[in-house]
């Protein structure tokens, strides 16, 4: 008698063929259920036409404003369902190991996302909640330094394969469309100098140096004095020895300390590339350390990756390569500025040069990617490929912006009438 009875679905209970028929009938609903809640989360993003492979080779074709020409490739049902929960997280992470692969260009595909997205839209109840909990990375002292080493102290070999040959990994100027990267990274320290007018004996200081290019160029190229504060010493250690070999080190000074500990008194004050790692709650902090170095009549300059709309930083940027990143707006940085009144000169930004110098080291970066392979692994490869594309991406779209801004104090009347001398020869 039980091999009489039926299921639902009209299967004998006790036939083996009636179980495969049984897991191919799951098997069909779960699919049904997946590709909905792949349609609601495109629905999300603004519909992005993408053509999804499945695992088991079936396809979900997404949007339809246009011909599918990039995609991606979930090889399992796993990467599938992390995506679901927590696509800004989880799809770097199994890109990362091989789970999803990108069909086509990653940086045209990430342009698609990116572009599909609605503008000016309200976060969702979720995303909210996400924001609230995707806190940046504590920048006490202590905390920072960890975070600087997790990115920083990878280690000096690893970014002389891919950056130019000063060590330049912030945004380049080009001042022609035919200035290679080596010589837009030239043009963006002589750019930076000259918004300052340094005058020859001077003192510079400088909050986050990098490598010290910018402090190098400025003592041999301005003749003025340098004290450079970085708590990355793995840089520090390059720096120091390029210091040597140019015969600057009688200039500039490599110090290894945190920016909050700066004292002394400056003509000019200096960051580029740091307050990304500040975060905003130490916004004050820094501008009353500028306000105890500056002189009455010293200029300043702060150059920082920015929004246009305050954002955390996307999770999988934050958690895996940039840990306390935090890019402001405009608005957020006049916290900076308005406690202690200095007075705004000029404000520049510099997105679409950020963009073609993600181009150069991305390609940069493809060309030695064995090579960084045989230093770390596959997927640090991968990681970091995302990692660029997605910063590309991100600037030639407008998700970021690169934000130059000029101060003075208030009552500084020696200040240009226009912006002639940024370009020409001389100051």
């Amino acid at each position: 008698m039980k091999d009489e009875k039926t299921d639902f679905l009209g299967i004998s209970s006790g036939s083996r063929d009636g179980a495969a028929a049984l897991l191919r009938h799951g098997e069909r609903d779960a699919l049904r259920i997946e590709r909905r809640l792949l349609q609601r989360l495109a629905g999300s993003m603004g519909d992005p036409p993408l053509l999804i492979r499945l695992w088991d080779g079936s396809e979900i074709r997404l949007g339809g404003r246009a011909p599918v020409d990039v995609g991606i490739t979930i090889r399992d049902r796993g990467a599938l369902w992390r995506m679901l929960l927590h696509p800004e997280l989880y799809f770097g992470d199994d890109y990362s190991t091989g789970r999803i692969e990108v069909n086509g260009d990653l940086v045209q595909f990430l342009e698609t996302l990116f572009l599909s997205r609605p503008p000016l839209a309200s976060d969702g109840f979720m995303e909210q909640l996400r924001n609230r909990f995707s806190r940046a990375s504590c920048n006490t002292m202590a905390g920072s330094r960890q975070n600087i080493q997790h990115h920083y102290d990878l280690s000096n070999d690893f970014y002389s394969l891919w950056l130019d040959e000063r060590m330049q990994y912030t945004c380049a100027y080009f001042a022609t469309p035919e200035a290679s990267l080596a010589e837009a990274q030239v043009a963006k320290l002589d750019h930076v100098c000259r918004k300052l007018r340094l005058k020859p004996g001077e003192t510079v200081f400088e909050a986050g140096c990098g490598w010290g290019g910018l402090a190098r160029h400025m003592a041999r190229h301005y003749d003025v004095k340098v004290r450079a504060f970085n708590i990355s010493r793995e840089q520090l250690r390059y720096a120091r020895a390029r210091a040597r070999e140019e015969g600057v080190e009688d200039r500039v000074e490599y110090v290894e300390d945190d920016y909050r500990n700066i004292t002394g008194t400056c003509d000019a004050f200096v960051s580029v590339g740091m307050l990304e790692h500040v975060g905003v709650e130490h916004y004050r902090e820094l501008g009353e350390v500028v306000n105890r170095c500056l002189r009455e009549d010293g200029r300043g300059l702060i150059h920082s990756i920015g929004k246009n709309r305050a954002r955390p930083m996307t999770p999988w940027i934050e958690r895996r390569i940039f840990p306390g990143a935090y890019p402001p707006t405009l608005g957020q940085m006049m916290e900076i500025f308005e406690p202690r009144e200095f007075s705004v000169l000029d404000v520049e930004n510099l997105r679409l040069h950020y963009a073609r110098t993600l181009d150069g080291w991305l390609e940069r970066f493809e060309a030695r990617q064995d090579e960084i392979e045989r230093m770390f692994d596959r997927s640090f490869v991968r990681a970091w490929r995302f990692y660029l594309a997605s910063s590309l991406a991100s600037f030639s779209t407008g998700s970021l912006q690169l934000f130059q801004v000029l101060f003075t104090r208030p009552r500084n009347n020696a200040i240009p009438w226009t912006r002639a001398h940024l370009y020409r020869e001389g100051i």
